[in-house]
């Protein structure tokens, strides 16, 4: 588990970047935190760190946004899903089993069922005023450079 405090937006961005280069394809990274925050900025960064151009924006109405780079990023929004049925609909299962991509999984509470057990989990939390602790938990930095 990787604790950070973040205490900007670019320092969220920043931290988020750094993360990318330990992703692989084929990796789910799901997000734990409340309304406004800091996932989508999280997501700024992860597009930059995997060199994904354009803009970044949340996928809350849209449920997918698709961002391509070296690396695709696929990025949802579960916050209105309430069931299986709902998950279907999005095409998170089609997503998933490409294995060629990243996803990034915003309101993951709400499908947590269904994520795989290896996924990676990034909690934002406030702390104070301007500042975000963000917690990476599953990430599996030491094997990964093993293989």
């Amino acid at each position: 588990m990787t604790s950070y405090l973040s205490h900007s937006v670019a320092e969220t961005e920043a931290f988020a970047a750094r993360l990318a280069a330990h992703l692989r394809p084929g990796d789910v990274v799901a997000y734990r935190g409340g309304m406004g925050a800091g996932k989508t900025a999280f997501t700024r960064g992860l597009a930059a760190g995997l060199g994904v151009r354009g803009e970044i924006s949340s996928p809350t109405f849209a449920i997918v946004n698709e961002y391509r780079g070296p690396v695709n990023l696929y990025h949802f929004d579960m916050y209105r899903v309430l069931d299986i049925d709902d998950v279907e609909t999005t095409g998170f299962f089609d997503y998933l089993e490409r294995g060629d991509s990243i996803l990034a999984v915003e309101w993951s509470e709400n499908v947590e069922a269904i994520l795989p057990p290896e996924t990676i989990t990034v909690t934002i939390e406030p702390e104070g005023e301007d500042c975000r602790r963000i917690t990476v938990e599953n990430l599996q930095i030491d094997k990964r450079r093993e293989s």
